[in-house]
């Protein structure tokens, strides 16, 4: 039986360290600077001739723009454009990631939680610095619901600061179990093929096929997912209650 979750180890492709400190280059660092050479590849033919009449390439790369500036727009508003990079790198750096990783011996390094921590991370420090940027210290009014009593002030601070500090959490878990999940189980369902053989197979391998486009659905559905969830957290932070 092929073990599933031997697709997720890490595995040094050069070994480095520094002080002790490991700094190998692994298949993790060669699938993440694959996804942003793609991405930049993705953009350079993409607008390297524009047209009045856009070719796919120039489409795809239009309606991803429209895609991610009407995300901003309707959960931010005209305040949250200036952010628009931000938004837009983090949603294409994870797209791209997810869709590496269902190429035949790619490595999905969005399945590893440290990878979706480090993400969620820097959305949760950007918009909390943000926050704290725009308002002051008005911005800890965020954790204080409007209209309230005061004397509810002991039950709800706590729950929002809670709730607040693990957004980060949430929105790691989330995508990294998504992946995960799915990649297991295609693996173990490509197990299957291989333990019935020819004839036996043929039911696994019609089972992987529609698990390898509904994983494709998934990856593209948990990058606007992240996206939309880091516009609801900039809403927060630019607009407070």
């Amino acid at each position: 039986m092929i073990d599933p979750l031997h697709q997720f180890a890490i595995s040094p492709l050069w070994r480095f360290s520094f002080n002790g400190i490991d700094l190998s280059f692994t298949n993790s660092s060669l699938s993440v600077l694959i996804t942003v050479i793609l991405i930049c590849f993705f953009f350079y033919f993409g607008l390297k001739k524009t047209t009045l009449v856009p070719g796919r390439l120039q489409a795809a790369v239009e309606i991803s723009y429209k895609l991610v500036a009407g995300l901003i727009y309707d959960n931010v508003g005209v305040q949250g454009i200036k952010y628009f990079p931000f938004v837009f790198s983090i949603f294409f750096f994870i797209l791209f990631g997810n869709l590496l990783g269902m190429v035949p011996y790619m490595f999905t390094f969005t399945s590893h939680i440290v990878v979706t921590f480090a993400l969620a991370a820097v959305v949760f420090l950007f918009v909390t610095l943000l926050g704290i940027c725009l308002h002051g210290l008005h911005f800890f009014s965020l954790f204080m619901p409007r209209g309230v009593s005061p004397w509810l002030a002991p039950i709800l601070v706590p729950v929002e600061v809670i709730s607040y500090f693990s957004r980060p959490i949430s929105l790691s878990v989330r995508l990294f179990a998504n992946m995960m999940a799915g990649h297991t189980m295609m693996k173990v369902f490509a197990g299957f093929v291989v333990m019935l053989g020819a004839i036996g197979g043929i039911a696994p391998v019609i089972v992987n096929v529609i698990l390898t486009a509904f994983e494709i659905v998934i990856a593209m559905l948990q990058a606007y997912i992240f996206t939309i969830l880091t516009c609801v957290y900039l809403h927060d932070a630019v607009h407070l209650h």
